[in-house]
């Protein structure tokens, strides 16, 4: 097996600044999946909030693209080998991976602000949430992380659905918000190689 969890130093200059944000090492493979799903999200997510509600702002739209790109990308980024190496890598601790999830309130801040009308019940509900679950994540054992993040994200999904209004445009910012957060970062998994393969049991 050539897993392993060392993750190349990062490049200097603008390309350590994207190799700090994806990992160090990423294939061609992993940033093609990373952008045009992300790509893709924007433009989509642009086109279905024009058409939910002709009020938005040209600011709004644009907000809404750029929640679209990172959401999206996120989801792929924070799944691929080379994040995991590079968030996970030797040194990191719960601290740092409750740090990355509060950078995040800043997404919750400006949906609540923009496209809820200044909606801080939903603000201060869904950070909450979000920081004691993830707290919650990092403080039980390894074996049983995987579980208590899907039960979590259960969790959200459900309070997203039948106890918070949705936000008009943006039904899904909750269910990938949480899904690139709960389960796409804070899981520790293996960081496969592009030279491996899956050998089935005999």
């Amino acid at each position: 097996m050539d897993s392993q969890w060392v993750a190349p130093s990062p490049r200097g200059g603008m390309k350590g600044w994207v190799d700090r944000l994806i990992g160090p090492g990423a294939t061609s493979v992993e940033i093609g999946l990373q952008l045009v799903p992300a790509v893709i999200a924007m433009v989509v997510a642009v086109v279905y909030a024009h058409a939910s509600s002709t009020s938005l702002a040209t600011g709004q739209l644009a907000l809404i693209a750029f929640l679209g790109f990172d959401i999206a990308g996120g989801v792929a980024t924070n799944a691929t080998s080379s994040a995991k190496r590079w968030y996970h890598r030797s040194g990191q601790n719960w601290r740092d991976h409750l740090a990355f999830v509060a950078i995040h309130f800043v997404h919750i801040g400006l949906v609540a602000l923009f496209l809820r009308g200044q909606d801080w019940t939903f603000f201060l509900v869904v950070s909450t949430y979000l920081i004691s679950a993830a707290g919650l994540v990092t403080s039980v054992p390894l074996y049983i992380q995987r579980p208590v993040a899907l039960i979590l994200y259960s969790v959200a999904l459900v309070g997203d659905r039948y106890f918070l209004a949705p936000t008009v445009g943006m039904e899904w910012f909750l269910s990938l918000f949480f899904l690139k957060l709960l389960i796409g970062h804070l899981l520790r998994e293996i960081p496969y190689q592009p030279s491996e393969t899956v050998v089935p049991d005999p």
